[in-house]
């Protein structure tokens, strides 16, 4: 069995999707569901169990369950960037992934789990996962977020009881179905596709860097069936321990992303920015921890023995659209 734990979150869900897609169906889905409509990311899919996130231990210290799980895909943690309360982000991202890595270190299997890009800040050192632990730890994350990822990285190199096969996914600015849910923290395709159909158009962050244009700011967009696809083949394949980015390895503008974004919602090709686009101020509370460039070093993950296409931005907003468009918009 496979104990997915965010199950009803953008990546969880999305995970369950391609086990399904793999003719899995063996798994434990573990979440909150709350009063949030993210149960309809797990509407279609097909799992054996359901666990609370906070009764998960207690099944766990059951024998008879304890020993049906082969590896375990934590994906469940406070993921949004603007959290402020830095006691929250450490009980849900620091201490439940420690209790989650000891139990699978005591059972020798793989453990799986998301960090972030966030844990590299605004790049001073650049966005490679190939460094040692040591200089890893250098990493100086904007937010407390970022710092909670982080702080966990650290933590696992040291330890000298691991996981059978243990892989930290940093993931770069994922986007796709199955973020429905996820208001301001949604990806900007998303937001996008919706204030085009409302507003006719979209409004973008100028920009408060030198070396930047409005709208030029610069991230590593990612198609979430890029994402876990890696996740995949990190869980089932005898990768080398260790933090991977989950990227593409090419930066793009939001400017980009934004105008693929309303050409496929609307079909007109030959849309203009300043017809469509607005560019206005950032917000305060972002702007002393805003990335204006992230780009994903993928060697590590390629020298690994990943060798699929990654999905180009046009490809991966044109195929996201074609969901956004459907009256049941969930993969």
């Amino acid at each position: 069995m496979i104990i997915v734990t965010g199950a009803a979150g953008f990546i969880g869900s999305a995970y369950i999707w391609k086990l399904n897609e793999m003719g899995i169906n063996d798994i434990l889905a573990v979440d909150k569901l709350r009063f949030e409509d993210k149960w309809l990311n797990l509407r279609k899919r097909d799992y054996a169990d359901w666990c609370d996130r906070d009764e998960l231990f207690d099944w766990l210290a059951v024998e008879e369950n304890a020993k049906k799980v082969t590896a375990v895909l934590h994906m469940g943690a406070i993921s949004a960037t603007t959290e402020r309360d830095g006691d929250l982000l450490m009980k849900n991202n620091y201490e439940y992934s420690k209790k989650l890595w000891n139990f699978c270190a005591e059972r020798e299997i793989t453990y799986v789990y998301a960090s972030s890009a966030a844990t590299y800040g605004a790049g001073e050192q650049g966005y490679s996962d190939e460094g040692t632990p040591e200089e890893l730890k250098k990493l100086l994350p904007l937010n407390k977020y970022g710092y909670s990822k982080k702080f966990f990285d650290d933590w696992a190199f040291k330890q000298e009881k691991a996981p059978k096969q243990w892989i930290g996914a940093k993931f770069f600015n994922v986007y796709g179905p199955q973020e429905f849910h996820k208001g301001r923290m949604a990806s900007m395709v998303f937001h996008t596709f919706n204030q085009f159909n409302t507003d006719g158009g979209v409004k973008l962050f100028k920009s408060h860097k030198e070396g930047y244009r409005d709208g030029e700011q610069l991230r590593d967009f990612v198609y979430i069936k890029d994402v876990v696809d890696m996740l995949y083949f990190c869980m089932f394949n005898k990768v080398p321990s260790g933090v991977y980015n989950i990227g593409t390895g090419e930066a793009r503008s939001f400017h980009d992303l934004s105008m693929e974004t309303m050409k496929n919602a609307s079909g007109n090709f030959d849309l203009k920015t300043e017809e469509v686009i607005e560019f206005v101020p950032m917000p305060e509370d972002l702007r002393g921890k805003y990335q204006y460039f992230t780009e994903a070093s993928m060697r590590k993950m390629r020298e690994a023995g990943y060798d699929k296409k990654f999905y180009s931005l046009e490809e991966g907003v044109a195929d996201y659209v074609k969901y956004l468009k459907k009256e049941d918009s969930y993969l």
